[in-house]
Formats: C-alpha cells, sequence, structure tokens
C-alpha cells in the first residue's frame, strides 16, 4: 500500500487494484471546550473503539443505500482493523459537505433561532458548506457554487435529490429502532464521472435522539448490532 494523505480521523492508501484502503483512527474533532464535537475542525481527543464502531455503522448504511440502488464509493470493510476499501473518487472543489436537517437543531437554530424552535420539523432541508478549516466550513448557495464553477446547477439539484433520498433511508433505519434522526451530514465526489456519496456515514455524522435525548455516537452502533 502507498499512504496517500494523512488525515485528523483517518489515512488513505493507494492499492494495487486501483482502488484505496482507508484507516480510521480512534482521534475525534474537539471543541473549545475539549469535548467530542463532530463538527469541529481539530482533533484533541481518544476514544477507544470509536473507529471501529464508524466502520461497522458505515458498512451497514452504505448496504442499504446500495441496494436501493444509489451511488456510493464503498467496496468492502473490515470494521475490526477499522479499515474500508472503496473506489476512487475526485471531490467537488476542494471539498463539500452536505447536511440535510429533518429536524432544526445546532448550528441552524443557533442562526435561524428568530424563526425556528429546537426540534421543529425542516423536511429534508438541504444545506451545503465548503470544507475549508481556516474559513469554518462556510456555507454556500446554488448560485454560488456554480459561479465558483464548483457544481453546476444541474449538478447540485442531483446532489440534494441524493442526499434527500439517502437521508430517508438512514432515517428510516433509525425509526425503525425507536430512535429519531435530527440531521445527517454527506459527502459526495465523482465516480466515473457520476455524483457518488463518499467517506463514510457514522454516528459523527448524524445527530439522533431517543426518548427525546441526544443520543452519543457511539451509542448507536448498539441499535443495530
Amino acid at each position: 500500500m502507498k499512504l496517500l494523505y494523512k488525515g485528523k480521523t483517518k489515512d488513505v492508501y493507494a492499492l494495487k487494484d486501483g482502488n484505496y484502503l482507508l484507516q480510521y483512527k480512534d482521534d475525534v474533532t474537539t471543541g473549545a471546550d475539549g469535548q467530542f464535537d463532530p463538527g469541529a475542525n481539530s482533533t484533541g481527543l481518544k476514544i477507544k473503539g470509536v473507529s471501529q464502531a464508524g466502520v461497522r455503522l458505515s458498512q451497514y448504511f452504505f448496504d442499504k443505500i446500495e441496494k436501493a440502488g444509489y451511488p456510493t464509493h464503498y467496496v468492502g470493510a473490515d470494521a475490526q482493523k477499522a479499515q474500508m476499501t472503496v473506489k476512487p473518487a475526485t471531490i467537488f472543489g476542494k471539498g463539500v459537505e452536505v447536511i440535510c436537517r429533518l429536524k432544526a437543531t445546532g448550528s441552524f437554530v443557533k442562526r435561524y433561532g428568530d424563526y425556528v424552535k429546537d426540534g421543529q420539523p425542516l423536511d429534508y432541508f438541504v444545506e451545503v458548506t465548503l470544507k475549508d478549516d481556516k474559513r469554518e466550513d462556510p456555507l454556500i448557495t446554488k448560485d454560488a457554487l456554480a459561479a465558483l464553477k464548483i457544481l453546476t446547477p444541474d449538478e447540485y439539484e442531483t446532489l440534494k435529490d441524493l442526499t434527500q433520498k439517502m437521508s430517508k433511508i438512514v432515517g428510516d433505519e433509525l425509526a425503525k429502532k425507536g430512535a429519531d434522526l435530527y440531521d445527517i451530514k454527506f459527502e459526495f465526489g465523482r465516480c466515473n464521472g457520476k455524483i457518488t456519496l463518499i467517506d463514510e456515514i457514522s454516528g459523527g455524522n448524524m445527530r439522533v435522539y431517543k426518548n427525546g435525548k441526544i443520543m452519543h455516537p457511539l451509542d448507536l452502533g448498539p441499535l443495530f448490532f
């Protein structure tokens, strides 16, 4: 294997067959208070087993999404080794993240608190942010994405449609376990010219509530396994 990239929470290796190996770490992103924060941009904490749990949950949801007929970069996984094999993909610009909000919470309420209450239904509302630690992952609009030649308007609509459909799959699976998906963050790229879901679908990428209380990301795995 050839090391291509060392990241905050995973390293990326090139395999001889043309695919990539993602090696996940137990390092997690933390906020200013030093506590685990999936939305933060720096690491400062290790949680034993978080990498294995993330791969196991990603494998579960990638399988569900692929069976529904939607494109992903997923090839296979070894949760015990915290490894996932994926197809090569190119990213949009320097990377974009897509958030689907089923209910208002977190930064959405912080921004729009004059108009929305925590927990208010949002009907699969989609937001896009640029991956940019220095600028704290700024929001970007459909028109701005087109103007900056990151995504065409048609590509944006495809991205939005896939995000909403995939979010419904994840939300429906959680609902079967008595849990309520509030929001989820996806990453997309291009595989063979097609817009494709990439990265992971772990507990750290979503906010989930059960019995009115937010669940810790590591508590999601036991719902399914």
